[in-house]
């Protein structure tokens, strides 16, 4: 797949179920909830999706269950012109699902159970490596085993590929995972669980940027939600401002940033550039509801 604009994502796929409603219950509380929706979901395959759209040439490395939640997704995945050679069937699993409650705020809550995503291995990764030596750049999250995580980087190191890094759900990384990251994506929380610091002030993003990037990360970006995001780099720190708008469903924002930023990236853009490439696409996804369905098109950008 030696074209341009490649883009190589290793990650999860989900089925979204969603209800709406006045506020989050309480431990013990039973609410009446809205409307209920049902959509494809999943870090991994949000993200595919969004760099698809924008214009990039996606494969996606993932695991489904052999029922109709897996079938649905490969299907669907096909007419967003995704590749998906690479996407395994899994016998004893079943699909990943995400139960996700939206506030009338537009703030979410979610819990995943991860079904076939958590039996992605290293053996499925490794059945890409050529894929990843013809790709621009390798897309990740952490919805997967990190025996898998760390397999696809040291692949991506292997053919001097550039590796972007969500870390969500968040967990500890070690030292020689992020000094081999081209850019790592934490919001503010999970810049929290990587660095076992309190992130609540300016100064104190600036300094975790600072900490991660002392780790050996050549950019890191802390996503900060309607505030944009926080570029850490060696020319220091700068803050990437975004649009205002008024929010309908945060599910997948920071997922449509990350593809965003893949595109821009694999497109040769600048760092600066990419991350206000991605803020604009994450500001047009959370006026709409759903994961994978919020994701603009290039066309729908203010800028190209």
């Amino acid at each position: 797949m030696s074209l341009e604009k490649s883009i190589l994502v290793v990650g999860s796929s989900n089925t979204d179920m969603v209800i709406k409603a006045g506020h989050f219950p309480l431990p013990g509380e039973t609410i009446l909830g809205g409307n209920f929706f049902m959509f494809p979901g999943g870090k991994g395959a949000n993200q595919a999706v969004a760099a698809a759209r924008l214009g990039g040439k996606v494969t996606l490395v993932a695991k489904t269950g052999n029922d109709i939640f897996g079938k649905q997704a490969v299907q669907q995945f096909r007419k967003e012109a995704i590749n998906t050679e690479f996407i395994v069937s899994d016998q004893n699993y079943p699909s990943g699902v995400a139960l996700i409650t939206i506030d009338q705020k537009g703030e979410n809550t979610i819990v995943v159970a991860q079904g076939a995503n958590g039996a992605l291995s290293s053996k499925d990764v490794q059945q890409a490596e050529k894929e990843i030596e013809d790709t621009e750049l390798v897309l990740i999250q952490l919805e997967i085993p990190m025996e898998a995580v760390e397999h696809a980087v040291a692949l991506a190191a292997t053919h001097k590929k550039k590796v972007i890094l969500n870390p969500a759900p968040a967990q500890k990384l070690s030292d020689d995972l992020l000094k081999q990251l081209f850019i790592l994506t934490p919001n503010e929380s999970e810049a929290e669980i990587l660095l076992g610091m309190k992130i609540d002030s300016i100064e104190s993003i600036e300094l975790a940027a600072k900490k991660l990037f002392e780790k050996g990360v050549a950019n890191v970006v802390i996503t900060l939600g309607a505030d944009g995001a926080y570029l850490y780099n060696k020319d220091g720190g700068k803050h990437i401002s975004t649009a205002k708008v008024i929010p309908v469903d945060t599910t997948a924002a920071g997922d449509v940033f990350n593809g965003a930023l893949a595109v821009a990236i694999s497109e040769d853009k600048s760092i600066e550039d990419a991350v206000l490439f991605a803020n604009r696409a994450a500001s047009i996804s959370v006026t709409r509801m759903g994961a994978q369905a919020s994701a603009p098109y290039r066309n729908e950008l203010p800028i190209s």
